[in-house]
C-alpha cells in the first residue's frame, strides 16, 4: 500500500505541471522475480518515475516503452524473460517471466480512481485488471480495471452476464487462497486474460506504552507503512515522535484501540500490573498476535496473576502470546528490540519461520 501511496502522490503532483503519464504494473510472474504481481511504478513522459517492478533491472526498458505507450495514448503488454540475455542487454539471471502492463492515465482515469479508493480505507481491497481480450466491450479492453467491494460483494463496472460470473468465481478464489492470480476465460472465438489483485488491510500496530522505547517501534512502524496506534500517558512522550501515530489514547480514559484480524498488539508499560491489565483485553480482541517485553519469569507471573484471579488463559491463548518478544538476533538496543519485534510480527502474520534465506531449499516466494 505505501508504494501506491507514493504513485498517487508524484501523480497529483505531476498535475500540476500538465505530464502525461502511464501506469507500469506487473500482472504475470512465472518462476523467480525481484517483485511479484501488484508491482508498480508510475513513468512521465520526461522521463521522471516513481515505483518500481524489479530491482532496478528493467526499470530503464520499462521507462522508454511506458514513455512509448504515452505518445500513442495506448496500452500495452510487454513480457520479459529473465532467464535469457534479453535485448536490453542485461543478463538478468533471475529465472522468471514477468508480463508488465502499461496503461496511459489521467485524473479522470478509473484505474487512478480505483487506487485512491483503495488508499482510502483500511480494509482488504480487490482490483481486477484486463491484460488481454477478444471481446468487443469498451469495459473489457486491454488495461481496464474495476474494483471489487469485499463487504457488499459487488464488482463495478461490469453488466451482469456469463463472463462477470465467471470473474467473480475467480475473485471468490484468491480471496479464499489470500493470493493475487492471474486467469483467463475461453467460450468460442472469445479471449479474455484478467488479474485479480488481492490488496490486504494495512497491519496495524497497537502499542500500549509510553516510554522513550516506543519512539523506534513508532518509526520502524511507520516505515513500514503500519497504522499505528498508542495507548499511554501521553505527557510523558514528545509530540514531535508522535506524527506518525494514527489514533492516540490516553491511558486514564475507556477508549482503546479497533482491534482485527491484522492488528499487533505491544504490551510495554514497563509496569507489572499495567501490562497485565492490558492483556486482560486484549487477549479477548483478534489479535493474532500479543508480544510482552521482557523475560520469560515476568510472563510466567503474569500467567500466574490470571491463574489466581480464576481466569487461567487458554492453550489458543498462550499461542497468540509472544513472552519474551522478537526474534533472536542479538538486539540490544530499543532500536535493534525493535526491528526484532517488527521482524516477528511480519513472521507470525505471513506464516515464515524468520529463519536464514541461504538455509531455504524451497524458492523465496510461493509460486503459483
Amino acid at each position: 500500500m505505501k508504494e501506491i501511496k507514493s504513485i498517487l502522490k508524484y501523480f497529483k503532483d505531476g498535475q500540476s505541471t500538465g505530464e502525461q503519464c502511464a501506469l507500469a504494473q506487473v500482472v504475470r510472474v512465472e518462476g523467480s522475480s525481484y517483485r511479484r504481481e501488484g508491482a508498480r511504478m508510475i513513468v512521465f513522459e520526461s522521463g521522471v518515475f516513481e515505483g518500481g517492478i524489479s530491482g532496478g533491472c528493467l526499470e530503464g526498458d520499462t521507462l522508454k516503452r511506458s514513455q512509448l505507450a504515452i505518445l500513442k495514448q495506448e496500452p500495452t503488454i510487454i513480457t520479459y524473460d529473465t532467464s535469457k540475455e534479453m535485448e536490453i542487454g542485461i543478463g538478468l539471471g533471475c529465472n522468471g517471466i514477468i508480463d508488465v502492463l502499461l496503461t496511459p492515465v489521467t485524473v479522470d482515469s478509473e484505474n487512478i480512481r480505483i487506487l485512491e479508493k483503495c488508499t482510502s480505507q483500511r480494509r482488504t481491497h480487490i482490483i481486477v485488471t484486463i491484460t488481454a481480450s477478444s471481446l468487443k466491450e469498451e469495459y473489457f479492453q486491454l488495461g481496464r480495471s474495476f474494483y471489487y467491494d469485499t463487504d457488499t460483494k459487488m464488482l463495478e463496472g461490469i453488466e451482469s452476464n456469463e463472463i462477470k460470473k465467471f470473474i467473480l468465481s475467480k475473485i471468490d478464489q484468491v480471496m479464499d487462497e489470500g493470493k493475487s492470480r492471474s486467469f483467463t476465460y475461453t467460450a468460442s472465438d472469445d479471449l479474455l486474460n484478467f488479474h485479480v489483485e488481492l490488496i490486504p488491510a494495512q497491519y496495524h500496530l497497537a502499542i500500549y506504552g509510553d516510554n522513550y522505547d516506543v519512539y523506534p517501534l513508532i518509526q520502524l512502524a511507520g516505515l513500514l507503512d503500519w497504522q499505528i496506534s498508542l495507548t499511554g500517558n501521553i505527557q510523558k512522550l514528545k509530540k514531535e515522535h508522535l506524527k506518525q501515530v494514527k489514533n492516540i489514547y490516553p491511558k486514564h480514559l475507556t477508549e482503546r484501540p479497533k482491534i482485527d484480524d491484522r492488528t499487533a498488539v505491544i504490551l510495554m508499560a514497563h509496569d507489572f500490573n499495567t501490562d497485565a491489565e492490558n492483556l486482560k483485553s486484549t487477549i479477548k480482541s483478534a489479535a493474532p498476535y500479543i508480544a510482552s517485553l521482557g523475560p520469560k519469569k515476568r510472563f510466567e507471573n503474569i500467567k500466574n496473576k490470571f491463574e489466581e484471579g480464576g481466569d487461567p488463559l487458554s492453550e489458543q491463548d498462550l499461542e497468540r502470546i509472544h513472552a519474551p518478544c522478537g526474534l533472536e538476533i542479538g538486539a540490544d538496543s530499543p532500536e535493534e528490540i525493535a526491528l526484532s519485534i517488527c521482524s516477528e510480527i511480519m513472521s507470525s502474520f505471513t506464516g515464515k519461520e524468520g529463519g536464514m534465506l541461504r538455509n531455504k531449499t524451497n524458492p523465496i516466494h510461493d509460486r503459483s
